[in-house]
């Protein structure tokens, strides 16, 4: 009886003690959490390391399973690094999203460009029927001059990628056009878009294509109003990043 005592003790201690595997996962989470909005706010290398070292050193002190669960230093200089490095990216695009607003009063491009920044990500956007005459895809002359001052701004940014997306509005193109749907004109425009510049002198690498379609309107296609401003062409930009 005694021996079948001992057992059972161990056996409850066991179970006891499991939780603090969780707990550990747990916190180490939030100490990413925590040290990547430390980080965005105070990219300070030194005071994040030190932080993340205190608290690691911390949690392995109190239960060697807890150990376990920390994060070595190596893995801590990776987190750490791509904190900075968003964070550095986000600052960038923030100084190239101002440039934006000396490109919209452009000659030639006032009150047609409009865009938006979100997430390290830039986005310009142009009405398609200026670009396009209705259900074509060969750029008009004053599209060939919109996308002329946009290839100025591209020129000056050359760490931008940029995906440009084609749009429609809902309505199919109409019956007896050689063009099979709205898949196909939203991809002809955006790869006609894309052909220009590159003649224009920007980098092949820089470039890519995407037709959208009438995915993500930016309006329901519920009047001509919003059907005219879902017809667009959109110019993805993103910083491109040595080594990637």
């Amino acid at each position: 009886m005694p021996d079948e005592y001992k057992v059972e003790d161990v056996e409850e201690e066991n179970d006891s003690s499991e939780w603090l595997m969780t707990f550990a996962d747990l916190t180490m989470l939030l100490l990413v959490f925590f040290i990547m909005l430390y980080a965005m706010s105070t990219p300070d290398p030194t005071k994040v390391t030190n932080a993340l070292q205190a608290v690691t050193q911390a949690l392995s002190g109190k239960d060697s399973k807890m150990a376990t669960s920390t994060i070595s230093r190596d893995e801590a200089g990776v987190i750490l690094d791509q904190v900075l490095l968003n964070r550095q990216i986000q600052l960038a695009q923030q100084k190239v999203f101002s440039d934006v607003k000396f490109l919209q009063t452009k000659k030639g491009l006032e009150g047609l460009v409009g865009a938006n920044f979100e997430d390290g990500v830039i986005t310009i956007r142009a009405p398609g029927d200026v670009l396009f005459a209705s259900g074509e895809v060969t750029l008009t002359p004053k599209g060939r001059e919109v996308i002329e001052a946009m290839k100025d701004f591209f020129t000056q940014h050359p760490d931008q990628t940029i995906n440009i997306r084609g749009y429609t509005d809902d309505r199919l193109p109409a019956p007896g056009s050689r063009f099979r749907d709205n898949w196909e004109v939203s991809s002809l425009r955006a790869v006609n878009v894309l052909r220009l510049l590159m003649e224009m002198g920007i980098e092949p690498k820089r470039l890519t294509s995407t037709g959208l379609a009438d995915l993500n309107p930016l309006f329901p296609n519920t009047s001509e109003e919003y059907r005219a401003q879902n017809r667009r062409v959109e110019f993805v930009l993103e910083k491109r990043v040595t080594g990637k």
